[in-house]
């Protein structure tokens, strides 16, 4: 740790993803104190190394730097401020906002940050739960060079690609939605294009090796196509991720008065598998509305 940098970190959010960067910074060196709402997390987080706090205040308390992983803008909003954990950062402490949220409430919610004293980074994350845990995350970010100061070396032990977006909060969340526009896109598509070919009667095995060696191929396909051969749908990044990222673009898009009909399609997809019962379920259970409407299965046969 360089001298300037705080001797503990506060980190609210041990799920899929938080559990991997904080666990990742223990490793670096750091001494992390970590709270989640599910008790089983900080249990697990503590075998790992990790602190215990019985808050996400108590996180935050004295520490220099507090990152911040949960599932939506409300939950920022309330671990920050109905819960007052803001409050309990010490001045010229740095937030770092991981979530993926629409770019104007992490514009906003770095001045409410600022105006308190603190330095905020918006550094969403990408890369999934196996890339967190071995610190080689892909985070977007963007903030003022005084928070990369304090923040830098912390970015760096969670992920292995850390871009610099510029001094402006919100621009790592922009970069980040196009990413999730692109990433629901291309699973919905590869679930269109899997369930078609079954239904034309490819065989799904030599359809999915032969895309993965052809230009139709994209890394969703190659990676949650194996989920659809499989049929275990265990959630590594369930559908009702989706049906939230891609209603933050079409948000997002309304605002800008930018028409997103790509995104709008696949939206209702992911919609349509949540009403159906598998938005817990992995994203590439998409699929699973197609198999329904065409009365046909993906999976692999036994």
């Amino acid at each position: 740790m360089t001298s300037n940098q705080p001797q503990t970190i506060g980190f609210v959010g041990l799920g899929a993803m938080g559990m991997g960067m904080a666990c990742s910074l223990v490793k670096a060196g750091y001494p992390v104190k970590g709270y989640d709402k599910n008790p089983s997390a900080i249990e697990k987080f503590c075998q790992a190394g990790g602190m215990a706090a019985t808050s996400a205040a108590e996180a935050a308390d004295g520490a220099g730097a507090l990152i911040v992983v949960v599932v939506n803008a409300a939950q920022i909003e309330d671990v920050l401020f109905t819960q007052q954990t803001a409050e309990h950062l010490p001045r010229g402490a740095v937030v770092v906002l991981s979530s993926t949220v629409n770019p104007r409430f992490a514009v906003e919610t770095a001045a409410r940050l600022e105006e308190m004293g603190l330095e905020v980074i918006d550094a969403p994350i990408s890369g999934g739960p196996v890339k967190a845990s071995q610190g080689h995350l892909t985070i977007m970010a963007s903030g003022r060079a005084e928070a990369f100061e304090k923040a830098d070396s912390l970015l760096n032990a969670m992920a292995e690609k850390v871009y610099h977006l510029g001094d402006r909060c919100g621009a790592g969340s922009t970069v980040k939605m196009i990413n999730q526009l692109l990433a629901g896109v291309h699973i919905a598509a590869a679930a269109e294009a899997m369930a078609f070919g079954v239904r034309a009667r490819a065989d799904p095995e030599q359809l999915y090796e032969v895309i993965s060696n052809s230009a139709g191929a994209s890394w969703m396909f190659q990676n949650r196509v194996p989920h659809m051969l499989a049929g275990d749908f265990t959630p590594l990044s369930a559908v009702e991720i989706f049906v939230k990222d891609l209603g933050i673009v079409l948000d997002a898009g309304k605002e800008a008065r930018f028409p997103l009909p790509l995104s709008a399609a696949a939206h209702q997809m992911y919609l349509m598998a949540a009403a159906a019962g598998h938005g817990r379920e992995d994203d590439s259970a998409v699929v699973k509305v197609f198999e329904q409407l065409a009365g046909i299965e993906v999976r692999r046969k036994a």
